[in-house]
């Protein structure tokens, strides 16, 4: 009797054999997927196919030869999943987080365990140095009390310090906070943290790139501070000195154009270094305040008159430039690619279009070939 195979399984243990294999990070792996159209088809793929796929070479085409040992690593990390109570979210799914899905080099796979949502509705993250002092962890607790009234989901890494501040918070004030771990599920660090991530999983989530019995290395944590700043719709830094996680954390969202916002403090304090210089170099916003975040999100409390986004002015435009702005008004942001399929413009006239409007302070480029209207 033939057994007949789910396709969404083999989805999956394709999608975690690639997706862990060595060598292979998320941008390679979506150059692959992008050129053979899935995980599967890339082992099946002839050499000479193979050997064209951008950044592939001659040590990743051995990846098709070990495709049975890769499939019974994918098969023992679901399994560990399947027993542990873990969540497995793979990129091509459509439960997997979508603000992560714009971003080039955020991951492919994701591990989680608890019950909250991967989807929702707002959030913030919140982030700062290790050392924090009594001020730190009283503006922290202030912070999340004050935005209780706009529900959002607070996010932080579970580290030492501002993190954990914010997610113990969180859970006074009754709102689910999401622990992105620079470690696997099934390694809590620091131990120090545990009743916090088991009391968290109630109503919010941990999650990880990493998959159960993977070892944990420094370079985690700065990995892990992108998919912090990815799912955070705007960040606040607390306290931080002038170098480490906290700044790097900021760095990065402000590359992905999300709201960055930095707590002011004493000029005589080593960790309140860090805070100053964003906001002395214009890449975070002073906060003050929770109407901070609300004027800056057009968010509005329950009960409250929707806060509504400027009206888009088309005056003056030409018709390209109004098909390429009504074309953002709506999505957001849109890859290139996308925008000249919408607007029918071709590339070498829409990249010059998008050009002029970049300059203007209308449109912003962001990483990936996307771009984001600003009005």
């Amino acid at each position: 009797m033939n057994l007949i195979l789910d396709p969404d399984h083999e989805q999956l243990r394709y999608h975690v054999a690639l997706a862990l294999a060595p060598k292979v990070g998320p941008t390679l792996f979506k150059a692959i997927v992008a050129y053979s159209g899935s995980p599967q088809h890339f082992f099946k793929l002839t050499k000479g196919k193979a050997s064209k796929i951008p950044r592939v070479g001659e040590k990743l085409l051995e990846l098709q030869k070990q495709e049975f040992s890769l499939l019974k690593t994918a098969d023992e990390v679901i399994e560990t999943c399947n027993k542990k109570g873990f969540q497995i979210h793979i990129s091509s799914s459509s439960q997997f987080p979508q603000r992560l899905k714009s971003i080039e080099d955020a991951p492919v796979i994701l591990f989680t365990q608890g019950k909250g949502d991967l989807n929702f509705d707002r959030s913030i993250g919140i982030v700062g140095t290790r050392n924090a002092t009594s001020y730190g962890k009283t503006i922290t607790k202030k912070i999340v009390e004050d935005l209780l009234p706009y529900q959002p989901v607070i996010i932080s890494g579970l580290a030492y310090g501002i993190d954990i501040e914010a997610h113990r918070a969180a859970l006074q004030a009754g709102l689910p906070t999401i622990a992105i771990m620079g470690s696997p599920l099934d390694y809590i660090y620091p131990a120090a943290h545990r009743k916090t991530a088991e009391q968290l999983q109630e109503t919010g989530l941990l999650m990880s790139e990493y998959a159960p019995g993977s070892k944990m290395v420094p370079g985690n944590f700065p990995a892990r501070n992108r998919i912090i700043a990815g799912l955070s719709d705007a960040l606040i830094v607390v306290e931080a000195a002038e170098k480490g996680g906290a700044l790097i954390t900021a760095e990065i969202a402000y590359s992905y154009d999300k709201e960055v916002f930095a707590v002011p403090g004493n000029l005589q304090s080593t960790f309140s270094e860090g805070c100053n210089q964003l906001i002395k170099k214009m890449k975070a916003s002073i906060y003050t305040g929770p109407g901070d975040i609300a004027e800056a999100l057009f968010w509005s409390k329950p009960g409250e008159e929707k806060v509504s986004k400027p009206t888009l002015d088309l005056s003056g435009r030409d018709e390209e430039e109004k098909a390429i702005l009504c074309h953002l008004q709506e999505k957001g942001e849109s890859e290139i690619d996308l925008i000249s399929y919408a607007t029918e413009i071709p590339i070498g006239i829409l990249s010059s279009k998008l050009l002029s409007l970049e300059f203007e302070g209308i449109v912003k480029s962001l990483p990936g070939k996307k771009f984001k209207l600003l009005v």
